[in-house]
């Protein structure tokens, strides 16, 4: 089943975990995991940051805000399915039980969640912005165009996005992930639609949505291109470091166009909206129906009670 035009917009969005999901609502976000006892269920109010500082829910500038928020609360979210999908078999290594010994186990998840976000940033900066920047210096060390420079290492970041992308795929686990990614999106299509959450109803929807994650990424790569060609310069490390400072410019472009792109049906949205979702076809993979049901059950603890209330 297709979305038709006009059909209603969540705002609500998730999070595929290990062996669940996470839904995020206007008001409450809900993990949900399954164990081998069940289904275990952890809801939480939600906290947004704009609303404590209303300047931080400005356009272009919340596009940063949410994307730190959301990877904060995404981490805590893997930590905890981590857990519960272990049956309370996991084993702390030496460097957590170091950080739980020195600051204390609710300190020491702090630090762990906020460091596990730094290294994440590192990581996608230094593979996907750093990498390209100066694999590119060395291709085009005798190009004198800057067009053709900026063009070459747009094409070498694309490149590596999508080999990164194709070799998580063949990790068993990772994959499983990715089912789970497929049962978000086909549940939230079916609240869209407005049909009962059912597994059945679910099981026949589409599983590339327009307001997903890897879309959202895709058009980083895009804008990342077109913002760094602004900005040119010989030096290889100053490049890299005005690339650096950049970031948040080209998140903020990044997300106003994804939601531009989510809340509008017509020829442009769609022609933005298409190579993100081809691209999905390497992060969400069809689930089985234990995955949908997991995914149903944390949809229905974040639908506000006002209906409208969260539309996008």
């Amino acid at each position: 089943m297709k979305q038709k035009s006009g059909t209603f917009r969540t705002s609500i969005g998730g999070q595929a975990l290990i062996e669940g999901i996470l839904m995020r609502g206007p008001k409450k976000q809900a993990i949900v995991v399954r164990t081998k006892d069940g289904l275990v269920t952890k809801e939480e109010e939600l906290t947004l940051t704009k609303d404590r500082y209303p300047i931080l829910g400005l356009p272009f500038i919340r596009g940063s805000v949410n994307f730190l928020d959301s990877m904060i609360k995404g981490v805590n979210a893997l930590m905890y399915s981590a857990e519960q999908s272990e049956d309370g078999e996991y084993e702390p290594d030496k460097f957590d039980r170091w950080i739980e010994n020195k600051f204390g186990a609710e300190k020491a998840k702090k630090y762990i969640i906020g460091l596990s976000v730094v290294l994440g940033i590192a990581f996608s900066v230094g593979i996907f912005i750093l990498l390209p920047t100066l694999a590119a210096g060395v291709v085009t060390h005798f190009i004198s165009s800057n067009l053709i420079k900026n063009l070459i290492e747009g094409i070498i970041r694309i490149a590596i996005f999508l080999v990164y992308l194709w070799g998580v795929t063949k990790v068993k686990d990772i994959r499983r992930v990715f089912e789970y990614h497929g049962a978000e999106h086909k549940s939230i299509f079916c609240y869209e639609n407005g049909l009962p959450l059912t597994v059945e109803n679910a099981r026949i929807q589409p599983r590339e949505h327009p307001r997903c994650g890897t879309s959202f990424l895709f058009i980083v790569i895009i804008v990342s291109t077109l913002v760094f060609s602004a900005v040119s310069w010989s030096n290889p490390l100053v490049r890299m470091g005005i690339r650096i400072l950049l970031l948040p410019v080209v998140v903020g472009i990044s997300y106003e166009i994804s939601r531009w792109t989510g809340r509008h049906d017509n020829v442009l949205s769609t022609i933005l909206a298409a190579p993100g979702k081809a691209l999905q076809k390497l992060t969400v993979f069809e689930p089985d129906d234990s995955m949908l049901e997991v995914a149903i059950a944390a949809l229905k603890v974040v639908i506000p009670e006002e209906k409208g209330a969260d539309a996008w």
